[in-house]
């Protein structure tokens, strides 16, 4: 009776000794970030140091260098920038941008900068999921204090400002360091004044 008490733990043993390990499961990978006038976008980077590497993005990036406001959305956040393009930039009236860039209106460009950044990391999907929560739109509020509400065209997503201004997401879903960022094709003004 030893005998085979000793012959079942042996052969459970040698058994359990041919088992293969489970295989972790692994997460999927992210995928690849967008790129942006054929500059891929580096996920470990800030909106900032992507906004300087991409040319459609240079006007955005001096502004922001110009506001003062490199440091602050270098910053851990996590931040969610709308990045103007320069077309988006272009179609200002004429002088308005040279003038937003002089020193003495500093803090109004600092306040069209920070118009275009909400606190918090959110994709395209929960950008959606919230106007679906509100019924057609939802309202973000930005670091500058007022608010862009946001609606669906078709299956891209619009952004209104206080005025009634819209811009249209480009180009979603571009992972930051400390956040993300969606290439807008306009600029929303805040209440300047």
């Amino acid at each position: 009776m030893r005998a085979r008490r000793i012959l079942s733990v042996a052969v459970t043993l040698a058994v359990a000794g041919c088992a293969s390990a489970p295989t972790p499961v692994k997460a999927p990978a992210p995928p690849p970030n967008p790129t942006v006038g054929g500059v891929a976008m580096i996920a470990t980077w800030t909106a900032v140091d992507n906004a300087r590497a991409a040319p459609p993005l240079a006007t955005f990036a001096r502004a922001i260098d110009a506001a003062g406001l490199a440091d602050t959305l270098a910053a851990t956040g996590p931040f969610t920038v709308f990045a103007p393009t320069d077309t988006a930039f272009g179609r200002l009236a004429p002088g308005t941008l040279d003038a937003l860039l002089l020193p003495e209106n500093k803090p109004a460009l600092a306040k069209l900068v920070t118009y275009h950044v909400v606190p918090g990391r959110l994709t395209v999907a929960d950008l959606k999921a919230r106007i679906a929560a509100g019924g057609g739109t939802a309202t973000l509020t930005t670091l500058e204090g007022e608010p862009l509400t946001l609606g669906l065209v078709g299956t891209g997503i619009a952004l209104t400002d206080v005025g009634g201004n819209k811009s249209y997401v480009e180009t979603g879903d571009i992972r930051e360091a400390n956040g993300m960022m969606h290439v807008v094709n306009g600029i929303m003004i805040p209440t300047i004044g």
